[in-house]
């Protein structure tokens, strides 16, 4: 009889199929999405991963599984040849002609919400709790996180200013690619007490040098690959655009790693806290 196939955003097909379950062998899980990973190995549960995407950088041992290619362009008979039980993905995952395909075959599969806030972030850790029988190290890893995220909302009150902060993926033929709404980038500004300086469109689109201007930005945010791209932080600021921005002009850059910052994963409150301190100079300052 083919296993039941879990897709949506709740918790309770998740329930209904959690390991150990009576007669029920342990899950082999293909993990789809850096989040998914991070929060498996975080729960302990790596020992049932038979494969992961090229997302999943972190942790390091993650890298030495078997890879089924980019989360956006999975290959159906990829994922099939690890013979998977249970696939875990995020609802960036696709394209869905290949999920369909893998419905098809009866091996289940539980999608899972990367809507870039931290309440996102517990559905999934509950969810995979539950799915790999790892129900108290998830609800640890929750009240942990939850307490991370509560003592930075009580710092960021205090705080006298929302800064405005650019985030800059790329500069593809000299025209800086910029996080709009609903990103991950615009996400962590958000939990970091910041203002995303481009709200006028979703994803990530190349700004003129006048949207550059016109975003008016305290700081500019970038990964350290970008950074690494371009050559320093200083070729990022010596853009004329952005050196007439309040952030080109004072030498305002953050850098963080990529899968630290848009991850939205077990590392979310810690990469907040950082960025927020980073934002908040006087606030990283106070007791």
């Amino acid at each position: 009889m083919k296993r039941r196939t879990a897709l949506g955003l709740g918790l309770g097909a998740a329930a209904a199929t959690a390991f150990p379950a009576h007669a029920q062998q342990p899950p082999r899980i293909v993990s789809v999405g850096s989040s998914i990973t991070e929060i498996i190995y975080a729960l302990g549960a790596e020992k049932l991963l038979v494969g992961v995407d090229t997302t999943s950088m972190y942790p390091e041992a993650a890298r030495k599984l078997p890879q089924v290619g980019y989360m956006r362009a999975l290959s159906a008979e990829g994922v099939l040849s690890l013979k998977p039980t249970l696939i875990i993905a995020t609802t960036a995952a696709g394209p869905a002609g290949a999920l369909d395909q893998l419905k098809a075959t009866g091996i289940e599969i539980m999608i899972l919400p990367d809507l870039y806030d931290y309440d996102s972030v517990v559905t999934k850790i509950a969810a995979i709790g539950k799915l790999t029988g790892k129900v108290a190290e998830a609800d640890a890893l929750i009240a942990k996180g939850r307490e991370a995220m509560k003592t930075l909302a009580a710092r960021l009150a205090m705080a006298k200013s929302h800064p405005r902060v650019l985030f800059l993926l790329s500069m593809t033929g000299g025209a800086p690619q910029a996080a709009g709404r609903d990103t991950a980038a615009a996400g962590i500004i958000r939990l970091a007490g910041g203002i995303n300086a481009v709200d006028g469109y979703s994803g990530y689109r190349p700004l003129t040098p006048e949207s550059v201007i016109a975003s008016n930005a305290d700081y500019v945010l970038v990964t350290r690959q970008t950074v690494e791209a371009m050559g320093g932080k200083q070729a990022i600021l010596d853009q004329p655009s952005l050196n007439r921005t309040p952030a080109g002009k004072a030498g305002r850059i953050i850098e963080f790693d990529t899968l630290l910052l848009l991850g939205f994963g077990p590392r979310t409150p810690e990469a907040a806290t950082e960025l927020a301190m980073a934002l908040h100079p006087d606030l990283a300052r106070s007791p």
